[in-house]
């Protein structure tokens, strides 16, 4: 029987596997999956996980994926439920670390060398956009009902924009240390 996560098996359709390294795919996707994390949270955890599904189906080196997708998806894990035990987050139904959260910081580790490898060699926009962009998303998923916030808005949009103008660099440099292709 064969591994279905070893790297580069064969695939009916060999144009879907160069389809899901294209920048475009993998930001209409990863949009795709936030929208039904976010919005669709428990209810549509299904159909968020056969997108995951769908993206290590297609992808051409399964288990460079996989390390990749642990690795970084769960530093992104990993902080958020820092924040939770702080308090900062609060889930619906009293969730600690909610499935389809865990979903999102999946997909979006393969952003980082795909739709969003422009931020790769910028490091200082890339702490800008950890400190602009991650809370703004967290502010969002706040008025779309999909978390509230614990603290004064102010102090956990301040210290998200703190830790995420550090992290987001890390896992970019992690992602080109230790997953970047080399051709």
């Amino acid at each position: 029987m064969s591994n279905p996560l070893a790297d580069n098996p064969p695939i009916p359709l060999p144009f879907a596997r160069q389809l899901t390294e294209k920048a475009w795919f993998n930001a209409l996707w990863f949009q795709t999956t936030w929208f039904c994390a976010v919005l669709g949270q428990d209810a549509l955890l299904a159909v968020t996980l056969g997108l995951i599904g769908l993206h290590f189906a297609l992808v051409p080196q399964r288990l460079r994926e996989l390390g990749q997708l642990g690795l970084l998806g769960g530093i992104g894990m990993a902080v958020d439920a820092g924040l939770s035990a702080l308090g900062v987050f609060q889930f619906p139904g009293g969730s600690f670390l909610p499935v389809w959260l865990c979903c999102l910081w999946l997909a979006f580790a393969t952003t980082l060398g795909r739709s969003l490898v422009f931020f790769a060699t910028r490091p200082w926009l890339t702490a800008a956009a950890g400190a602009l962009v991650l809370p703004f998303n967290y502010y969002a998923g706040s008025r779309l009902g999909a978390v509230e916030f614990g603290w004064p808005l102010w102090q956990s949009l301040l210290l998200m924009a703190a830790i995420w103008s550090l992290t987001l660099p890390t896992l970019y440099y992690l992602q080109q240390r230790l997953f970047q292709a080399k051709e």
